[in-house]
């Protein structure tokens, strides 16, 4: 049996994250050999991973890289069970290298993401599986999505909670932040009218004629009523008919179309979004640790 030196333990420490008492402790079960500890501790991890995989993680952190270039962009959410792991350095370093990586390999989906390899190590899902046993919480990656441009594109994040990413076909950085900025502070639904989808447009429709038959106006008045809300109600979800938050008096269609340039595409994040929240008592929680 190998002697279980502090250097020992420094070592698989280093290697595996994991708390000192917990290293020593593998040490000891397997007589020192460090690569079996290793292992053990990795199957062990992955165990409690499992375990957690079914917890609902409705925090976390939104993330964005765009390219040296200015024409690609990736948006990422990556969800936690609570706001105070999403804070945590090795979460934050997670989510970072993550959104590098994507925006790198252009992965289809979250699946194809998960089984690249990661800074050249594990992949993906086994690094995921390894934070969640050393932080101890259920982490998902949730989302993301690749945006290109022939022009530019334009990324905004608001705190670690909200972010934004735009295609441009022209104009310049400032004007491409400008129009993800106001997507994340105005939320449109779409890019323009015509992108809207038609449920909604019907649905919408139908409540503003049954407001406008209540009235008591005549039918030629009433027509005319529910075209105006209707124009009203598509350029305030609409991208380009809304006013810009900047300088209300210009819509973004204007601003950008200013600069020669049109918006091909966005993406607009927010953690959590349609999640449902599981509600906890905190109180019950502390003391449910307590007698266990």
């Amino acid at each position: 049996m190998a002697a279980i030196t502090a250097a020992l333990v420094k070592e698989l420490r280093e290697r595996t994250g994991s708390g000192m008492m917990e290293c020593k402790k593998a040490l000891v079960e397997v007589a020192g050999d460090i690569e079996a500890a290793v292992e053990a501790m990795r199957k062990s991890g992955l165990a409690k991973a499992d375990k957690k995989s079914d917890r609902i993680a409705a925090e976390g952190l939104i993330a964005i890289q765009v390219s040296d270039c200015g024409k690609r962009g990736v948006i990422l959410e990556v969800n936690s069970e609570t706001d105070f792991v999403a804070k945590a350095e090795d979460f934050i370093a997670f989510i970072d290298d993550l959104a590098k990586l994507t925006l790198a390999e252009s992965p289809a989906d979250v699946a194809a993401l998960s089984a690249l390899s990661m800074n050249g190590g594990e992949s993906v899902d086994v690094t995921r599986q390894a934070l969640i046993a050393k932080i101890g919480e259920n982490i998902q990656i949730r989302r993301f999505e690749l945006i290109e441009a022939d022009g530019i594109v334009g990324a905004y994040r608001h705190g670690d909670r909200i972010g934004a990413v735009v295609g441009l076909t022209a104009g310049d950085a400032s004007l491409a932040k400008d129009v993800a900025m106001h997507i994340a502070a105005s939320r449109p639904q779409a890019v323009s009218a015509a992108d809207l989808p038609q449920a909604l447009l019907d649905k919408e429709r139908d409540i503003v004629a049954t407001q406008a038959k209540d009235s008591g106006k005549p039918e030629a008045i009433i027509e005319k009523m529910v075209e105006g809300r209707m124009a009203k109600f598509v350029n305030e979800i609409s991208l380009l008919g809304q006013s810009f938050v900047k300088d209300p008096d210009v819509t973004v269609e204007k601003l950008v179309s200013a600069a020669g340039a049109t918006v091909t595409g966005f993406t607009f994040y927010e953690v959590g979004e349609g999640i449902e929240k599981a509600e906890d008592n905190f109180a019950d929680e502390v003391m449910a640790q307590v007698k266990g």
